[in-house]
């Protein structure tokens, strides 16, 4: 999903800049960038390529070639960013964590009005300059910012480096969170609070759907209040967040062994330890364990000295190769051992599949997986989570598609927790990865670990119940504003 920081102070920001930003998500990562600005400089940029190196290691020896008391930062899973931009709303720059799904579209309709895009990658579009060219079409920032909100299906928060500080807008209905930090003499924003405790900077809240907000040094001002519906993605707290981030105050790892000492408690199979897949399935194991009343033992550990995130190679069977390389059985807590295994989704299978034969191999009696959230029968058209580039690379839709010669068939059906076509399909998943046994979160419990009303949470990828094109609803709601 990526994630951005930007941070603004009374005096130089770079170091804070600089690690501000790696604190936020790398999953997925393809790019990263930084841009700072000086009023005798002006603005300074770098963006490097990631998908075979480190935040660190890229910028670390550049970063006496910045100056100045504000800054962007971005850890982009799409297009390199910062974009900088020279335009009638003056000097600025931006960075975005979106998912444009009518891009193509929205591009064609600014070329036939004789625009043009410069910042082409592998000859596509660079959503983010596609983004700075709507806000350009504004008379004003917010202007502008809420025509990306009407015009683009999909998502899109951003933050843009401006001469006269740092705007930060929220996604129109949350989906993806941003959050202000306070200390003596700065402001930041972040995707992640975990960039913040570091640093110094206190939590001062977060920013509701489509808030946007200007920061200076010494001061925040709302520029439009919060407007439309709430739908932050519940799949935060399952998968994306780091276990210390809090979003909307509720923090990640409470959330993670809440849900699983809740499945613990309900759970009457019978079994000897419980372990959690490195590292999102670790905090529900901990829950579960508690909750079901059996220790929790590292039966499978990440290697963490040359694995210590995911790349992303291009090609799936390298891809599945990395997956399987960074976690290693530890033989010892496995042999003649009933375990259960919790993870925080089941995707295509494939790394879950090749983990079960392994602990089998190494000696376990009974492998037991359980799984964080419900099976993912819908695709996410709001972020982009996994590389799938079609719902049918679902394991339920392969599944479903045998089932009903037909992928799409019945969807409601096998998104109902328990009922006989989900039970069908539960089971059918557990005998094709090897599981001695298989169950997944309930929708409801999830949602009371979260603590806040379904109708604020997205569940699509579960239940298909948010889906809407977003400038349809987003005009409806700016002319409330």
């Amino acid at each position: 999903m990526g994630g951005f920081f930007g941070t603004i102070a009374v005096k130089d920001c770079v170091n804070d800049l600089f690690y501000g930003t790696d604190y936020n998500s790398h999953l997925g990562t393809k790019r990263a960038g930084l841009v700072t600005f000086d009023k005798e400089k002006g603005f300074s940029r770098k963006i490097h390529n990631l998908e075979r190196d480190y935040f660190r290691s890229k910028f670390e020896d550049e970063l006496d070639s910045f100056q100045g008391c504000q800054g962007l930062g971005v850890i982009s899973d799409t297009d390199p960013q910062p974009i900088i931009v020279n335009s009638h709303l003056g000097r600025y720059a931006v960075v975005t964590v979106a998912k444009i799904n009518n891009l193509r579209q929205i591009a064609d309709e600014l070329l036939a009005q004789r625009m043009h895009f410069s910042e082409l990658s592998a000859n596509k579009i660079n959503q983010t300059e596609l983004v700075a060219l709507l806000i350009n079409m504004g008379q004003s920032f917010v202007e502008g910012i809420n025509l990306v909100y009407e015009k683009i299906e999909g998502s899109c928060s951003m933050l843009v480096l401006t001469e006269d500080g740092i705007i930060a807008a929220r996604d129109f209905f949350g989906r993806t969170p941003i959050v202000v930090g306070k200390k003596e003499g700065a402001y930041a924003v972040s995707s992640e609070t975990t960039s913040f405790p570091n640093l110094d900077f206190l939590r001062v809240r977060d920013l509701g759907p489509g808030e946007i907000v200007r920061l200076r040094a010494d001061s925040l001002e709302v520029l439009q209040k919060p407007v439309g519906r709430e739908q932050i993605c519940s799949f935060l707290w399952v998968y994306y967040g780091f276990p210390a981030s809090d979003y909307n105050g509720i923090n990640v790892e409470a959330v993670r062994e809440a849900n699983g000492k809740a499945m613990g408690q309900e759970d009457d199979t019978e079994v000897d330890c419980v372990c959690g897949v490195p590292d999102s399935g670790v905090g529900m194991a901990l829950g579960y364990a508690e909750g079901k009343g059996v220790p929790y033992k590292r039966a499978v550990l990440k290697y963490t000295p040359t694995w210590p995130r995911s790349f992303t190679p291009g090609n799936q069977t390298r891809r599945n190769l990395v997956a399987k390389m960074k976690l290693i059985p530890n033989p010892a807590l496995l042999k003649d051992k009933r375990v259960v295994f919790c993870d925080d989704s089941i995707v295509r299978g494939t790394q879950l599949r090749d983990n079960v034969r392994t602990f089998f191999e190494y000696g376990a009696k009974e492998v037991h997986c359980r799984i964080s959230c419900p099976p993912l029968v819908y695709g996410c058209p709001f972020i982009g989570f996994t590389s799938s580039k079609s719902d049918l690379e679902l394991i339920t839709r392969q599944i479903i598609k045998d089932f009903e010669g037909d992928d799409a068939k019945h969807l409601d059906r096998y998104a109902t927790t328990d009922s006989p076509e989900y039970k069908r399909m539960v089971e059918e998943i557990a005998h094709r990865l090897g599981l001695t046994t298989l169950k997944f979160a309930k929708l409801e419990s999830l949602i009371e670990s979260i603590g806040l009303p379904k109708c604020h949470v997205c569940t699509h990828c579960f239940d298909g119940s948010s889906y809407c094109h977003m400038h349809g609803e987003a005009e409806k709601e700016t002319e409330k504003v």
